[in-house]
């Protein structure tokens, strides 16, 4: 039998309550990060991973992209079928061969998984020398158990940011997080994780205020025989 998997549970909440919340607005700066940092395609295949319910697709597909999706959960993939192809898969067991793709995107999902060094190394493997990975996260210097920001103004960082833990903890009881949980990697770890995966960052943002939310990246997979990426 299949694992479930935690997004199972709140698959029908997530698509009808917490995301009409959000719809037709970008606070955190989501869909300007995707549209800066993926850029226009020229028809070829962008994969989500932990596409949950396919919200992006319809903007990957205007830039020119053809999406498709991977998520480990089947109550998420049941709302995302009417929007893009997907596949049940595991993030750091990606059902595609060798140099395979254009681009990959993860889009507000790396505290969801519990080992993302594998998944960057398992979007590595996918991707074309030269190919795309667009990574947009919550902050993790500002986001994260750790993390009060009940105050708009201002966020107090209490401890636990070094600890790289996964938790429950969440300044809010609306969100996801306190639903799910979240798995916390400080800074240098999580861009450590890209350079060992063999990505070669290339363009960085932020989103949110007053302080951000959301750090976003677009990074290029190198091309091993060079050692150095080939930019598309």
């Amino acid at each position: 039998m299949a694992p479930s998997a935690a997004y199972d549970e709140i698959a029908d909440w997530y698509e009808t309550e917490f995301l009409p919340q959000q719809a037709d607005t970008d606070p955190l700066g989501i869909r300007q990060a995707l549209t800066t940092l993926l850029g226009p395609g020229t028809g070829g295949t962008c994969l989500e991973v932990g596409c949950g319910t396919g919200i992006h697709a319809a903007q990957i597909r205007m830039l020119g992209w053809h999406p498709a999706g991977v998520d480990l959960s089947a109550g998420m993939l049941r709302h995302a079928r009417g929007r893009l192809p997907v596949a049940r898969a595991d993030a750091v067991r990606l059902p595609l061969r060798d140099a395979r793709l254009d681009a990959v995107v993860a889009v507000m999902v790396h505290t969801d998984m519990p080992d993302y060094p594998a998944v960057l190394r398992e979007a590595a493997r996918v991707l074309r020398p030269g190919g795309a990975f667009v990574h947009i996260g919550v902050h993790p210097a500002f986001c994260g158990g750790f993390a009060d920001r009940v105050d708009p103004a201002a966020v107090v960082i209490r401890p636990g940011y070094l600890d790289g833990r996964w938790t429950k903890q969440s300044w809010t009881t609306e969100g996801v997080r306190g639903k799910v949980g979240a798995t916390h990697l400080p800074l240098p770890a999580l861009l450590h994780a890209f350079l060992d995966a063999g990505l070669e960052f290339v363009r960085f943002a932020e989103g949110g205020a007053p302080v951000p939310i959301v750090l976003a990246t677009r990074a290029v997979k190198r091309d091993s025989r060079e050692g150095r990426s080939v930019r598309i």
